[in-house]
């Protein structure tokens, strides 16, 4: 993960974009993403979303690649270590969602009767 966000660091600086874009632009540009990924799976269940997301793969592929993209260069103009970051968050989810209770309740929803010890 490190390497990928400093070549995204590379990239932005040789295009003179580490100074032109803001986190408000790169949020609406999530939101753009997302909405694309949203227009192939939307009002279908799970298993017709399975069967969309293979028939569509490589748009599928491209979303995450993009958003990616995005979050390391995110992670780029608020200084964050994206390496760190996602460990410490995998550290909280262990601790929160243990795998003998969630697989009790099968989700970390509390508002749907799910489990999730965060304080």
């Amino acid at each position: 993960m490190q390497e990928s966000q400093n070549k995204i660091k590379e990239f932005d600086k040789a295009r003179n974009w580490d100074t032109h874009w803001d986190i408000k632009d790169l949020c609406l540009n999530m939101n753009e993403e997302i909405g694309e990924l949203w227009n192939l799976i939307k009002w279908v269940d799970k298993e017709k979303q399975k069967e969309v997301i293979k028939e569509n793969k490589e748009e599928a592929e491209n979303f995450i690649g993009d958003m990616l993209f995005i979050l390391l260069k995110m992670a780029n103009q608020m200084d964050v270590d994206a390496k760190k970051e996602i460990g410490k968050v995998l550290e909280e989810y262990e601790k929160r969602m243990p795998p003998e209770k969630i697989k009790e309740v099968g989700h970390a929803n509390k508002l749907a009767g799910g489990w999730d010890n965060k304080k």
